[in-house]
């Protein structure tokens, strides 16, 4: 027998074997191609799953799955503090854990306009650590770099601004699809193509991923009930236009039932499982951090790891555990995050904060009418100037990797000359590609970015190769 014993929030899919027939779990693809990514303990296989989080599991001699039984239970259970009480043990926790996370190692900070990578940058103040820093944004998008430069210089780190350029991705799909087992879409680890830049700055990536979830509110009414907080989850969960896709797999499939029906009642009864009365935020926080962390942000860390060693202070277990004793009050907002930044650096604090540009985080409650009138009429200009020069203003990775000629002949070649996409006729693909060339938007785009994963499985498959993002047991 075996143990194993998942973390809170897991940083890589640990799979096993179940006893089960070895088929395509097709409704598990399904909603894959719905949400972008694995539900729960689900994979492209009935008899494979992967491994529940914050659980000790048992394995047998040939490694199936016997039982698993859970270590910490997502709770609510806030303590008496005050504002400050609760800052101080936050700011006094993150600088322990990044502290013994940094020691002895050259550190690279992926920078943004935010707030996760900022926190972080104001903790290595406090460790005298080797850092190293950079930053990218997309060709003819908004200059992200430009609010991180300003925060490495006002930091003291080295820093180095690189670009997303168009088109990259058809020299990494293969790569990529290896990393990250198929398990997420391919556009959106923009750092894959970057990472040859990356390999001389430091040794171990320190990386702020999930800080968002844990030191915010969901939006909600704490006090709102179930079936209100299923709906708002079912609406955070669903791709734009990946309930349309997922429909048209389910048919072409000949699934039982109804997709709509099987996706509600998965999530339903996950989210009543967890079982949190006392704050609808903190249940729905749960549930992000018990699926959608480790199905989702996690799988994309491995095009980090395929250049050095991460380090993750947000998925620490007492990072979890402390967010579970603070007051949802504290947490609205992003007020802890601020606090830290503003209190611990005061210089970081008046730079920029992106969410809220021109605004910083001592005067972002000024960003509104009419106060941020004369930034919104420069930047629509702007914009309104590029596309009338026929140079349209990049938002998202898919318009640099998808738009264009040459990205067009690429997904054609890629997607129509692959091997029966799991029984998807060619003109179901053909028809998909030719929706998204006639009105390229996320609705559109995300089906390609499905298929393409697909795909990409398709060939893995076909090919016996094995994903460097998963780890076996």
């Amino acid at each position: 027998m075996k143990t194993i014993k998942t973390p809170i929030i897991p940083s890589k899919q640990t799979f096993t074997k179940v006893k089960a027939p070895h088929e395509l779990h097709l409704e598990a693809i399904c909603v894959f191609t719905a949400i972008g990514f694995f539900l729960d303990s689900d994979t492209y296989w009935k008899d494979q799953e992967v491994l529940r989080p914050a659980s000790v599991h048992e394995l047998d001699a040939e490694g199936y799955l016997q039982g698993s039984k859970p270590y910490f239970k997502w709770a609510y259970r806030p303590e008496d503090l005050n504002f400050a009480q609760a800052l101080e043990r936050y700011g006094d926790l993150l600088e322990e854990i990044v502290g013994g996370q940094v020691a002895g190692q050259e550190v690279i900070l992926p920078l943004s306009g935010g707030l996760d990578s900022r926190t972080l940058a104001v903790a290595l103040q406090q460790t005298g650590a080797s850092v190293a820093s950079y930053s990218y944004d997309f060709a003819g998008g908004y200059p992200e770099t430009a609010i991180a430069k300003q925060l490495a210089k006002r930091a003291g780190m080295p820093f180095q601004s690189l670009q997303i350029p168009k088109g990259y991705l058809w020299e990494r799909l293969e790569d990529l699809a290896n990393l990250n087992g198929c398990y997420a879409d391919f556009c959106s680890p923009r750092q894959m193509a970057v990472t040859e830049h990356l390999q001389g700055l430091g040794s171990l990536f320190l990386l702020g991923h999930w800080g968002d979830v844990l030191f915010d509110d969901m939006k909600v009414n704490d006090s709102l009930p179930f079936e209100a907080q299923l709906e708002v989850l079912l609406k955070k969960l669903l791709k734009p236009g990946g309930l349309k896709l997922a429909q048209q797999l389910w048919k072409i499939w000949d699934l039982e039932g109804s997709f709509e029906a099987y996706l509600r009642e998965r999530v339903s009864s996950l989210l009543k499982a967890i079982d949190i009365p006392e704050s609808a935020n903190a249940q729905i926080r749960a549930f992000k951090s018990l699926y959608w962390a480790p199905r989702w942000t996690s799988v994309n860390l491995s095009v980090f790891e395929s250049v050095h060693s991460v380090s993750l202070p947000y998925y620490d277990n007492r990072m979890c555990a402390l967010i579970t004793n603070i007051p949802e009050a504290f947490l609205k907002g992003r007020q802890l995050q601020i606090a830290y930044i503003r209190e611990r650096a005061p210089h970081l604090a008046k730079v920029s904060w992106q969410d809220q540009r021109p605004f910083h985080l001592t005067n972002y409650h000024w960003n509104k009418a009419p106060f941020n009138w004369p930034y919104r009429l420069i930047n629509k200009t702007q914009r309104t100037i590029k596309q009338r020069l026929g140079t349209p203003y990049v938002q998202r990775n898919w318009e640099l990797q998808f738009l264009g000629a040459e990205n067009q002949s690429a997904l054609e070649a890629y997607l129509l000359t692959s091997p029966m996409v799991l029984g998807l006729r060619q003109s179901f693909i053909k028809e998909a590609i030719g929706k998204f060339y006639e009105q390229p938007n996320p609705e559109t785009a995300h089906t390609i970015n499905m298929l393409l994963v697909l795909a990409a499985f398709n060939q893995q498959e076909a090919s016996g190769l094995v994903s460097g993002a998963a780890r076996s047991v």
